[in-house]
């Protein structure tokens, strides 16, 4: 079951049809966390469970995406983390106006040159075994995004995932699948589709629709993070592996309910009243009574 532990300020999953093979992607601020050994300890932690193969055997790549305006700053942040991961990624997608406003994230999207000197530092500071890949949103004229791919693809980056809405469509409205396809077929690139992935029958789908290369999850895989192993909604075996592993690999109790709370916000047989238990828990002791009231927690 792909159910990881995560200490981060999001969190992405992404699944190759083809090979079944699993990836998980954790972001961070270079800006802050080349700065400061407390962004980064607070920001970013891994353990050797999140490294292991499944239990039918598929490897896991782990990628640090990080947000940034800056070369130096994403190669800088790219060089301190490296052998922790297996690559790193620029945030190219995020439209909250925070993002826009600090010049990261969908900004980027008009700057193709400025992202291509970030994916050049960066590789710069990398060995060769080290990925570095970019995920993106499309432009109202493909013939734009088209571009834009092709500035990266000549910079070097290794593969992009790109979410299929515009900078300023909400996620209320449907994604672009027809448009993800027209660009991967225009790139020699590997691509990755994003965009209302929640259940296994969604990466299928996707995947047939577009041809891409592999299919990335963000909301669906912190609602259910047994989603690339056939789970249509987090069953209580991955709640108690997750509680299992903040007990063997401890992160700060916020985090951990945080995590708690929206892996069961759509879990059958959750009721309200241990919802509200949920959230009045005030360490992970009590967290692992109601685990242990409810599931019974194996050790």
């Amino acid at each position: 079951m792909a159910c990881e532990r995560v200490r981060v300020r999001n969190d992405h999953g992404m699944h190759n049809p083809a090979t079944g093979g699993h990836g998980i992607v954790h972001q961070q601020y270079a800006h802050e966390f080349i700065r400061s050994h407390v962004a980064r300890d607070s920001d970013f932690t891994t353990c050797p469970l999140e490294r292991q193969p499944t239990s039918d055997g598929r490897e896991h790549a782990l990628i640090a995406q990080f947000a940034s305006s800056d070369p130096t700053e994403f190669a800088r942040a790219a060089e301190l983390i490296a052998p922790w991961v297996d690559g790193v990624d620029l945030n190219c997608g995020c439209p909250q106006s925070w993002a826009v406003k600090e010049g990261i994230g969908c900004s980027l999207m008009e700057n193709p040159e400025l992202v291509a000197s970030m994916v050049r530092a960066a590789k710069s500071n990398l060995e060769a075994s080290k990925s570095v890949s970019c995920k993106i949103r499309i432009h109202k004229d493909l013939s734009h995004t088209k571009r834009w791919i092709q500035t990266l693809e000549a910079a070097g980056v290794d593969y992009i995932t790109i979410h299929g809405r515009t900078r300023s469509q909400r996620s209320s409205t449907p994604p672009d699948f027809v448009a993800i396809k027209v660009l991967k077929e225009s790139t020699n690139l590997p691509v990755l589709a994003n965009g209302d992935v929640y259940t296994l029958s969604d990466v299928e789908k996707i995947a047939a629709m577009t041809g891409v290369d592999g299919v990335m999850a963000a909301r669906g895989i912190l609602e259910n993070p047994a989603l690339f192993a056939g789970h249509d909604a987090t069953p209580g075996d991955c709640v108690q592996r997750f509680i299992g592993h903040a007990v063997r690999c401890p992160i700060p109790f916020p985090l951990v309910l945080h995590h708690f709370s929206e892996m069961t916000v759509r879990m059958p047989g959750m009721t309200k009243q241990e919802r509200k238990r949920m959230m009045n828990c005030r360490d992970l002791v009590d967290l692992i009574d109601l685990v242990e009231d409810k599931w019974r927690l194996r050790a």
